[in-house]
């Protein structure tokens, strides 16, 4: 979900209400030669007052697709007695590292105000793309709903059974897709799980997702959940569908349910609450209405089993942060041939007299958002893929201030320093390993895992990785502790292996194993400075994405391990 901030309002105004903005589109312009279009939405808001856009958002991107469903929601504080202007700008991503402000890649704009959209017939506002000359850009739909006050969130686990079979050379990827109802007798989009790959019989990893998202705190809304085949372009393969509730979800905990055709369910004991060892607690049929209309003798295309479901009080970032958990940043910085001889202007770490490196420019960015953040403001910070004085040794986690018994740095000013002054004693070699400063890391994070202190890991590099394999080993260890990286990729290279650590498509995993939890958060910095480089044109923007998934994380493991908020001595 896109972070939830506020419409600029007059002073004191007090908003309404949160509102959560779902956004479609349909008939979108195909941009792309061999497949479809891969859209991606950007709310932008006007201030009150102000002609400037500011951006708010994105959605995700949805590969191969002309008429995506977002899951991705926007939640605005929405003020009744002000007209709050919205523009939503859809683009056609071609690489998720490249910048996608190219005319090239706009597919259409629509401006709205949010009153339009809430005073609409059930909340639902359809509009008319534009801005491509001799084009017809397709529409965008969008629905608005009040968000309940439920802080409750649930964590679930399901799995399925003897699924159609939808592929030729192998069997099925299945995913699924959670529906909640509306008054109108639609559905709109409210989780995806990740895919599967080539099995009827897929254990999909156990999820967390607010209630409020789930039904908006009506327990007996009608909950869908479709069944799909992943292909790789686009048009997944319809396996069948089924419908819940709330209730009947969380009645599972101690019951268990078989759904018969025309009979409705019928419930029975359950051995265990939620355990899988227990038995299925939940066992809906998997429908697929065309097959059950051509086909006498069909009976269903599949089960769905729940195999755990558990509720608790939803615990907000600032709750953790008031109780005493405490941010440690590292920085880690590529010190790799890759990135050209310092001393030659076409060098991402080439300083001139008028304009720092590409390097000391995002780390500068990066950094004096983090530092707000760290209590001591002491920056342990490395170096990798650098050949040491004197000997030439070569190592992947040196400390920049040459002190192996305290790498740190006394803020940002101090990291800028240590690095300017490595740059003139170290040679720039490779290969570019992330694994051991990873796991040095998750070294110190290991040694305190009560949720008193948790760990950032700011990896700014060129892109070229060398040991991917290990990287991803430490990854998936990492996730297991109080720990996050963020990797800030500078240069114009593809970052598709960044791309690959992000896990918000598919869970990193390593010799069978999958992280945990999603701890990669990527960004990459071209995005968010101007042509010439020398400047970042939108801290704001910067700041929001940089951090944007870290509350979540830290959320996530305190939640995995069923860590509360401490009552700080001082309230």
């Amino acid at each position: 979900m896109a972070a939830p901030g506020a419409l600029e309002a007059a002073a004191g105004g007090v908003p309404g209400t949160k509102v959560e903005l779902t956004v479609s589109c349909r008939n979108l312009l195909d941009m792309d030669t061999f497949s479809k279009s891969d859209p991606v939405v950007i709310l932008f808001v006007q201030g009150t007052g102000s002609s400037e856009w500011k951006e708010f958002g994105r959605t995700e991107v949805i590969d191969n697709t002309l008429n995506p469903d977002f899951v991705r929601k926007f939640v605005l504080d929405y003020y009744f007695e002000e007209k709050q202007n919205l523009r939503f700008d859809v683009y056609n991503v071609d690489s998720k590292s490249c910048s996608i402000y190219k005319q090239k890649d706009f597919l259409g704009q629509a401006f709205v105000a949010l009153g339009e959209v809430i005073g609409s017939q059930r909340g639902r506002l359809e509009r008319a793309l534009t801005g491509v000359p001799g084009k017809r850009c397709g529409t965008i739909l969008l629905l608005a709903e009040e968000l309940s006050n439920c802080r409750d969130i649930v964590t679930m686990q399901l799995c399925a059974n003897k699924l159609d079979k939808k592929d030729f050379f192998g069997k099925s990827d299945p995913f699924l897709v959670f529906y909640r109802s509306n008054e109108d007798g639609t559905f709109t989009i409210c989780h995806k799980t990740e895919v599967v790959k080539n099995t009827l019989n897929p254990v999909w990893q156990p999820f967390t997702i607010p209630v409020r998202a789930l039904c908006n705190g009506d327990y007996d809304r009608t909950v869908k959940i479709d069944v799909y085949d992943w292909d790789r372009d686009g048009s997944h393969d319809f396996i069948g569908e089924f419908a819940t509730s709330y209730r009947e979800l969380s009645r599972a905990q101690s019951q268990f349910t078989v759904y018969e055709v025309g009979r409705g369910p019928q419930w029975g004991s359950f051995g265990g609450a939620g355990s899988p060892a227990a038995g299925p607690a939940w066992c809906p049929q998997v429908l697929n209405p065309r097959k059950k209309c051509k086909k006498k003798k069909y009976v269903n295309s599949g089960t769905v089993t729940l195999l755990s479901f558990s509720v608790e009080s939803e615990f907000t970032f600032v709750d953790y942060i008031r109780g005493g958990t405490q941010l440690n940043f590292t920085v880690a910085i590529d010190f790799t041939a890759s990135n050209g001889l310092p001393s030659q202007p076409t060098s991402l770490h080439y300083a001139s007299p008028y304009q720092l490196s590409a390097y000391a420019l995002a780390l500068k960015a990066v950094g004096e958002i983090i530092q707000d953040y760290d209590s001591d403001k002491l920056f342990p910070a490395y170096g990798f893929g650098a050949k040491l004085p004197p000997d030439g040794k070569i190592s992947h986690q040196f400390p920049l201030n040459n002190n192996v018994d305290n790498p740190s740095c006394a803020g940002i000013e101090g990291v800028l320093e240590s690095y300017l002054q490595s740059l003139r004693t170290v040679q720039l070699y490779g290969p570019t390993n992330f694994a051991p400063v990873i796991n040095q890391v998750a070294g110190t994070a290991a040694q305190v895992t009560d949720g008193s202190q948790y760990h950032v890991l700011l990896i700014i590099t060129d892109g070229v990785i060398s040991d991917m394999m290990q990287t991803k080993e430490a990854i998936v260890t990492a996730s297991a502790l109080p720990m996050s990286i963020i990797i800030v990729g500078v240069g114009p290279a593809e970052f598709d292996a960044m791309e690959e650590l992000d896990g918000d498509e598919v869970r990193v995993s390593s010799r069978g194993r999958y992280a945990e939890r999603d701890i990669v958060q990527f960004v990459p910095f071209r995005d968010y400075v101007d042509e010439a480089g020398s400047q970042v044109r939108s801290m704001a923007r910067l700041a929001k994405d940089v951090l944007a998934e870290i509350p979540e994380q830290l959320l996530s493991y305190m939640r995995g391990r069923g860590i509360e908020p401490r009552r700080n001595a001082a309230q």
